[in-house]
């Protein structure tokens, strides 16, 4: 502190320092860190090859930089040594001070951020604490993953979380976002796009044949007519045949998605894990189906209360669903039964857990229709009865069964003429639903 404030005088300001925390989460494969690569960054710490921050003005340009924000020394993170790594995956926080005097560099307004390390860090944020000219903190969200410095063409920045129109953009800042557009929009990337690529990008389905061994298909999509469907953009190389085609990828190679849109490793250890469940609970059922009279079908609905319930029930006690709770490892956790489940069985679907035969209800199945994925089977009824718009020589009459007296003891003494011919004056419509599957016309009050 003594010599902090000595430094602080011999510069003649009192602001010349600012400090702040960063919060970050090392390499980690599912819910483990990987060890390794973080006593490999250790020694590279150790011999001055560390993470380190700059600040960039967003008050503050720089005549001799194109008018750029002015950008600070740079700072390193500290502690990192002093940190052993973790076994389980989780975020850690290290300190940083910067050399900045807010009188001649102004309020910092984006920070550059090198990673000087062998292996990548998940970067959270940085919090910059007690800035003059600020009510609050200055923090930072980052959210990226940030690789080492030698596999980028710019520098990694990250701007405050401050919320600006494109207009009130200060000017400092400016042309920082332009290159960070620049390179999310990958202009100056060609591809093929590895995996610390960022770019965010469209492209036609020009992979779906193979012209190299005959097999062409049209592309979809980039017409003026038929734009879409869309992907994204890898960058793979084109094929030898056809050079609007792309080629396409080996089983063994994995599509390019941006790292930040990845699964974190929580979630990938519960997909994994939940995976592993699905099979290994699903290998019953599927021996029993080849000894069964009828393979693959179901006989009656107890075969299918079958798939989640029988063998030896798990206890429901409350420190069981603690412990699991509590446990660290995220895959683990994910295999783990819980309390109510059968083991070896299929989770039980909610809408079956408490009653079996709540899926029967008329209230349950307009609650999933009306929730379903194809709403344009649902329309709303103008004419009573309901006339059917099927062929009739395939499903027959079409003259409805559906009565007044079946419909007006759920309309709350409303008529149904009253809620066909005043729909939007009455709480409440009436809409029949097609299913394909039946020849016929259900009815239903929303």
């Amino acid at each position: 502190m003594i010599l902090g404030g000595i430094i602080d005088g011999l510069k003649g300001s009192k602001n010349a320092r600012l400090k702040g925390t960063v919060v970050l989460m090392r390499k980690n494969v599912l819910s483990l860190n990987d060890v390794g690569a973080s006593l490999v960054d250790g020694v590279g710490e150790f011999l001055g090859k560390g993470v380190t921050c700059q600040l960039i003005s967003s008050t503050a340009v720089d005549p001799n930089n194109g008018n750029r924000g002015k950008v600070g020394a740079e700072a390193s993170l500290e502690q990192w040594l002093g940190l052993p790594p973790l076994v389980t995956a989780g975020e850690s926080k290290f300190r940083v001070t910067f050399d900045w005097e807010v009188e001649k560099l102004g309020v910092p307004g984006a920070v550059i951020v090198k990673n000087n390390h062998s292996n990548e860090f998940f970067l959270k944020t940085i919090t910059l604490d007690d800035v003059p000219g600020r009510a609050g903190p200055v923090v930072f969200v980052a959210n990226s993953w940030v690789y080492p410095a030698n596999k980028y063409r710019y520098n990694r920045v990250f701007f405050s979380n401050d919320t600006y129109l494109p207009s009130q953009m200060p000017a400092a800042l400016k042309p920082y976002r332009d290159d960070e557009l620049r390179n999310l929009r990958g202009d100056d990337q060609q591809g093929p796009y590895q995996e610390h690529d960022r770019v965010y990008r469209y492209d036609v389905y020009n992979d779906l044949g193979e012209p190299d061994a005959g097999k062409p298909r049209p592309i979809l999509g980039g017409s003026p007519d038929k734009p879409y469907p869309r992907r994204g953009r890898t960058g793979r190389k084109p094929t030898r045949t056809d050079a609007s085609s792309e080629s396409r990828l080996s089983l063994l190679e994995q599509i390019y998605v941006p790292r930040d849109e990845r699964f974190g490793h929580l979630k990938m250890a519960d997909f994994l894990g939940y995976s592993i469940r699905a099979i290994a609970e699903g290998i019953v059922p599927a021996i029993r189906t080849y000894v069964d009279l009828t393979p693959g079908e179901f006989d009656s609905f107890q075969d299918i209360l079958n798939l989640y319930e029988g063998c030896l029930k798990l206890p429901n006690i409350p420190a069981l669903k603690e412990i699991r709770k509590r446990f660290p490892l995220q895959l683990i956790k994910s295999l783990l039964p819980t309390g109510g489940d059968y083991i070896l069985k299929l989770p039980i679907p909610q809408i079956i857990k408490e009653e079996k035969e709540a899926w029967r209800t008329d209230e349950e199945f307009a609650r999933e229709v009306l929730a379903g994925v194809n709403p344009i089977m649902i329309t709303r009824l103008t004419e009573f009865p309901p006339k059917s718009t099927l062929d009739p020589s395939k499903f027959g009459d079409h003259t409805s069964t559906i009565t007044v007296a079946h419909v007006e003891k759920n309309l709350e003494g409303l008529t149904v003429q009253q809620v066909v011919d005043y729909p939007g004056q009455i709480n409440g419509w009436l809409i029949h639903l097609y299913l394909h599957l039946l020849p016929s016309i259900v009815m239903m009050v929303v």
